[in-house]
């Protein structure tokens, strides 16, 4: 099954991410959109986290 892979699920998000726009160096005169600005952060953030508890769901 191709679309259970946890990698490209993340692969996937991030993408989303990007797709939606990119910080542009420069563009210092909009306002600051997280979800724009800071979509791979914030996708590695959100998988370690994934991560932290799934290890020690499994610990116990």
């Amino acid at each position: 099954m191709p679309g259970r892979n946890p990698a490209r699920w993340l692969l996937h998000w991030a993408d989303w991410f990007e797709m939606r726009g990119v910080y542009v160096p420069g563009e210092d005169n909009r306002q600051v959109d997280p979800w724009r600005d800071f979509g791979w952060l914030i996708v590695a953030w959100l998988a370690g986290v994934s991560a932290f508890i799934v290890f020690f769901a499994l610990a116990t």
